[in-house]
């Protein structure tokens, strides 16, 4: 195999379109975790039940589906949304235009930019479908009290007479578990395991989503591809895409912009001395360390931006183009926020404890900051910028067999999310921890052999530093036989499974 055939088979890979298993053999590995049947996601959204416009506003009359035009302008919890992603919109046009004075930028065809057209946010003719429903259970160490969350992933969808086209966008609204006031019939409150146990027996989950009320509210995530760049004398082919996360707020019942979980806001602290020294001893103390290595990690909030701008694709080390790369790197902007040195000791004192899973090197360190990240996560093994872009159920034919409704990345993670359900089920405190966003942490089940989410083709894995050198965050990121670790970008430490070739 030529080296520039591995180059395009990792790109397919990389963009979600090689040596997947189907949605039917996906079906076993999501049971219990996640709602993905198309068939049944188009009764749930056509039953008016689990539309966004009837669990923000359940006291309302069944009026049909919203259109966007009706959704924003009806529903006053929405209102601060689309001014929100008006203006990022606009910072972004300004720094395109700075970045490429050259270069055209607008909506539709014949522009070298080719911007998302914010019309279709208040249009007639467009609505949010539902296209997943998603249990985060397994996310409870950030929500504790709500058991997890659940996440609602709705995809915005263009109607034009008798056909329907989805469109780049999704809008996740994340509720949580349970509302720990609520009782079952002899007035006990819902636990924990009982929530597990009714998504795993596929009971009356239904009735935990479809009854609500406003305690069970907690944001809204927002994921638009921004623009698409042909490639240019100035850049490679990329597409752009704008991630804004939305509070609920109790108090004056409307979801209020916010900053992203764990979405480092690298140009405040680079240029900010004291909050650069603050975010390098909050991340570097044994603690926090220890739950960057799981996965686990809260980043406060003073470190965090408010939005993310991230290119798509990245390629397998991501770092040239995160956000994060820069704290290792300083980029002429003063002294780094960390230098091997400082990652070197730190993580010495925490071997001495035997605390690290995941991170033993420099770069395990670099790999793990960026992919806590929503950016960095959103690169990783992503399908055209999106992690859960669902069964298009809309289309005449949708097939439940051969169209993979997620990620590899999101499907490699399901063993893990159900493992976490079952102990909650029998009354064990579940292990939270997380291995890379590349690599699923498979807890020694073999259910993923042979796949592209463990070590089969296209899996990523681990390549030689140097002769007999190994990178000891990533030495156990090996192929299964017949396959050997082959270089597919510019990654020094992160290659792809392929075939053994002379």
């Amino acid at each position: 195999m030529s080296r520039a055939l591995r180059i395009l088979l990792a790109a397919a890979v990389l963009l979600g379109g090689a040596a997947a298993l189907s949605a039917a053999e996906i079906a076993p590995l999501t049971r219990g975790t996640a709602v993905t049947d198309p068939a049944l996601l188009r009764r749930l959204d056509e039953s008016d039940a689990f539309t966004l416009q009837r669990l923000l506003s359940p006291e309302r009359t069944a009026d049909g589906p919203l259109t966007t035009e009706r959704l924003f302008a009806s529903l006053p919890q929405l209102k601060d949304i689309p001014p929100a992603i008006d203006a990022e919109f606009d910072r972004y046009i300004v720094s395109q235009k700075t970045a490429y004075p050259t270069e055209t930028i607008g909506v539709g065809e014949g522009f070298d930019v080719q911007l998302f057209d914010r019309a279709n946010l208040n249009s007639r003719d467009t609505r949010f479908v539902l296209a997943g429903i998603v249990n985060r259970m397994d996310r409870a160490y950030a929500l504790e009290e709500s058991c997890g969350e659940i996440r609602l992933i709705y995809r915005l969808a263009r109607f034009d007479g008798t056909t329907a086209t989805r469109l780049p966008m999704t809008l996740n609204l994340v509720m949580k578990a349970r509302d720990a006031r609520r009782t079952d019939a002899q007035g006990t409150p819902i636990s924990c395991a009982e929530i597990a146990r009714r998504w795993l027996d596929h009971g009356n989950w239904q009735e935990l989503i479809g009854s609500r009320d406003d305690a069970m509210l907690d944001r809204i995530e927002t994921n638009i591809q921004l623009s698409v760049a042909a490639k240019s004398a100035l850049h490679d082919f990329r597409s752009d895409y704008l991630l804004k996360v939305f509070k609920y707020d109790a108090a004056t019942k409307t979801f209020a912009e916010s900053t992203l979980e764990n979405q480092i806001d690298r140009d405040r602290i680079m240029a900010d001395d004291g909050l650069r020294r603050d975010f390098k001893d909050w991340l570097l103390a044994p603690q926090n360390l220890r739950e960057l290595d799981r996965g686990t990690v809260l980043i406060p909030e003073k470190f965090l931006a408010r939005s993310a701008v991230v290119p798509t694709p990245a390629g397998l080390d991501a770092s040239a183009l995160q956000p994060e790369f820069g704290m290792m790197q300083g980029e002429g902007k003063g002294e780094p926020v960390f230098t091997d040195n400082d990652v070197v000791g730190a993580l010495k004192q925490a071997a001495a404890r035997g605390d690290m899973q995941n991170i033993r090197s420099v770069a395990g360190f670099q790999r793990r900051l960026n992919d806590v990240t929503c950016s960095g996560c959103h690169q990783t093994r992503g399908i055209g910028g999106f992690h859960f872009p669902g069964v298009d159920w809309l289309a005449d034919k949708p097939s439940n067999s051969t169209i993979v409704p997620a990620s590899p990345h999101f499907v490699g993670d399901q063993l893990r999310r159900r493992d976490i359900l079952t102990a909650f089920a029998a009354g064990k405190r579940p292990d939270f921890s997380r291995g890379f966003a590349s690599r699923p942490q498979t807890r020694g089940s073999r259910q993923l052999a042979g796949s592209e989410y463990e070590d089969g083709w296209g899996a990523h894995c681990s390549l030689q530093a140097g002769p007999g050198t190994p990178d000891k965050s990533f030495t156990s990121w090996s192929c299964a036989t017949g396959l050997t670790c082959q270089a597919a970008t510019a990654s020094r430490h992160i290659g792809m499974c392929f075939i053994k070739t002379r």
